[in-house]
């Protein structure tokens, strides 16, 4: 692939970012009906969606992240299945981006949650540059393949294993993100905090579901920061979990804090039920990094503004569903995966 034709990629997925950025009337309607298909995608997340790929997709970082790799090499293209998870809008649009843009052929999987917006992206694409036409294929089942990328959860990841094991692979498992108070925060960065927790309704494994606070922390602080999202307790299946899991505690006498549309909860698990954060007391920065790195493997990224060294993603607060195009899902490479197959 010519330095000439990774222009002409940044070109048209620049174009498409374009298009994603400010929706049209056809992608309007489409995000403003998703929720009929899938009552998670309510109009305001799936255009957080849309439009937070569509500046992700800018001719900089398209740039910066294309020219990264040697996509100089003549090779066959590969037929790469691609199991998408559909657990927030659009999900699995990076790992189509990348498999075309290292000019193999992307056999696509959708999720029965979330089929319809991918469809309409790629057909977007398709008439900005008609050469993309063959270049992906939605299927019902993945044969004939060289090899797989699939996220799923932990129970899934072990079928994948054993039907995608003898081939090249990406197998994601469960992980979820975690932010780190060192107690410096202010009412702002705490603000931004929120749109890690409850983005997508915390669906997702860059979502913040786990908060590590120095001892003495005061937490109604972060309670009051975060009031401006009570809203969220207005959709019915949100609502229904945080009822669900207030009903719990409360039965089981189980000690927690509540500000009536999300529960705190003290406890060592990085992996909180929907509607409740749990958190955990430190003593210093140093064992919060021991302790983060101990659980590397079931960490997406760190929400924090401390100086951590650790293996995981450090995104700022707010940041942590927003990631550019070379925040690779559990941090693996997925495009030199690809562009060495």
């Amino acid at each position: 692939m010519s330095k000439n034709t990774i222009q002409e990629l940044i070109n048209t997925f620049s174009a498409l970012g374009q298009q994603l950025a400010v929706p049209d009337e056809e992608l309007t309607q489409l995000i403003n009906t998703e929720h009929i298909y899938n009552a998670w995608f309510t109009p305001e997340s799936v255009t957080n969606a849309v439009t937070s790929i569509g500046k992700m997709l800018n001719t900089d970082d398209l740039a910066a992240w294309l020219n990264k790799y040697d996509l100089s090499k003549s090779i066959a293209p590969k037929k790469v299945g691609l199991i998408l998870a559909g657990n927030i809008p659009l999900v699995g649009f990076h790992d189509v981006l990348c498999v075309l843009a290292t000019g193999n052929h992307a056999l696509i999987k959708a999720s029965t949650q979330d089929a319809r917006l991918i469809k309409h992206v790629l057909q977007k694409l398709v008439t900005i540059d008609n050469s993309f036409a063959d270049k992906f294929s939605f299927v019902e089942r993945l044969v004939d393949f060289d090899a797989v990328i699939a996220t799923g959860s932990n129970n899934s990841s072990r079928y994948f294993d054993y039907y995608f094991g003898k081939v090249p692979n990406i197998i994601r498992k469960n992980r979820n993100s975690v932010a780190v108070i060192t107690g410096t925060e202010t009412n702002e960065q705490l603000y931004n905090l929120g749109h890690d927790i409850f983005d997508y309704f915390g669906l997702g494994c860059r979502n913040v579901s786990k908060l590590l606070i120095p001892k003495g922390y005061d937490l109604a602080t972060f309670f009051e920061a975060i009031e401006p999202y009570s809203d969220i307790s207005n959709h019915n299946k949100y609502s229904n979990n945080y009822g669900y899991n207030r009903s719990i505690y409360l039965v089981g006498s189980e000690k927690h804090l509540d500000n009536n549309f999300l529960i705190l909860r003290e406890d060592k698990s990085l992996l909180s039920p929907l509607a409740v954060l749990f958190y955990s007391y430190y003593d210093d920065i140093e064992s919060v990094a021991e302790l983060i790195n101990a659980q590397a493997e079931n960490i997406q990224c760190i929400v924090t503004t401390a100086h951590l060294k650790v293996k995981s993603q450090v995104v700022d607060f707010g940041q942590s569903q927003q990631p550019k195009l070379w925040d690779y899902a559990d941090g693996i490479d997925t495009m030199a995966f690809l562009a060495n197959l």
